[in-house]
């Protein structure tokens, strides 16, 4: 059985959220503050266990995080406990394809009160709001960037983010807008999600097998750590450095993104 109790804890949301849109926000919200996007086990060669029992035991009890497969198996699993009616999503990434993608992300489709919406907790890239589904919807995160939800006859849906919205008329024909992902609303079975997370944790084209990536959403901003490269971007400000010395690295992980990472462990990384 789920343990909702101590997923509340660990996102440091003091009570059960409610079952409608603004419940659905604010512990999606809750979640990606408290749990750091990363994949480190991947960078070490371990496998990544996406059932239930492994994502909690790691992303609750380990207090780590994960990638999307993790997060959103965790996430899923909260909203059940907690009275949601949700499923999965298989979404195609476009930040920089250049060809039609995979199937590696996935997301949720949530019912409320007759009306669907998608939650994202485990999209490393950017805070995706939680949104109505619907043609031309759009949402605005905590670092101002906008969001909108389209309607495609190739793809299904894609989401598109603004990080500039003088840039845009609003509906996506400035310049300002990039798409985020693709998905449709297509029943995404266990099997479905284990075939995208091999290929997430095992592909040599995969990012995941090349670059090693930690982020996490901040009150008002975002924090990432692509290879040594550690960038902290918020409202008025946006911070950049090389890290040149594996303890500043271990000390970063643990101070900004919560993880604790032994010596051997960032050394075996390969950075330094």
């Amino acid at each position: 059985m789920f343990d909702l109790d101590a997923y509340l804890t660990r996102i440091d949301l003091p009570a059960r959220p409610t079952n409608d849109a603004e419940g659905l926000a604010r512990v999606q919200r809750a979640h990606r503050l408290a749990i750091p996007f990363e994949n480190l086990d991947v960078r070490l060669g371990r496998g990544v266990a996406i059932d239930s029992a492994s994502v909690f035991a790691k992303l609750v009890t380990a207090r780590r995080g994960g990638y999307c497969f993790e997060h959103n198996r965790l996430f899923l699993d909260a909203l059940a406990a907690n009275g949601f009616t949700a499923r999965p999503l298989l979404a195609r990434v476009w930040l920089g394809a250049s060809e039609v993608p995979p199937l590696t992300h996935t997301l949720s489709l949530v019912t409320i009160a007759g009306e669907q919406w998608i939650a994202d907790a485990g999209f490393g890239g950017s805070y995706a709001p939680v949104m109505r589904l619907a043609d031309g919807e759009t949402a605005e995160a905590p670092d101002g960037a906008r969001f909108m939800l389209a309607r495609d006859a190739e793809h299904g849906w894609i989401l598109s983010r603004d990080g500039d919205p003088a840039t845009t008329d609003g509906r996506g024909a400035g310049a300002g807008w990039q798409r985020q992902y693709s998905f449709t609303l297509d029943e995404a079975h266990d099997s479905d999600l284990a075939m995208g997370n091999h290929w997430a944790s095992t592909a040599p084209a995969s990012r995941f097998t090349n670059v090693t990536v930690v982020s996490i959403i901040l009150p008002h901003g975002f924090a990432t750590l692509t290879d040594r490269d550690y960038r902290r971007r918020a409202a008025n400000t946006d911070s950049a450095a090389k890290i040149t010395d594996p303890r500043v690295y271990r000390m970063r992980l643990s101070m900004m993104f919560g993880i604790d990472l032994p010596a051997e462990e960032v050394a075996a990384l390969g950075l330094f």
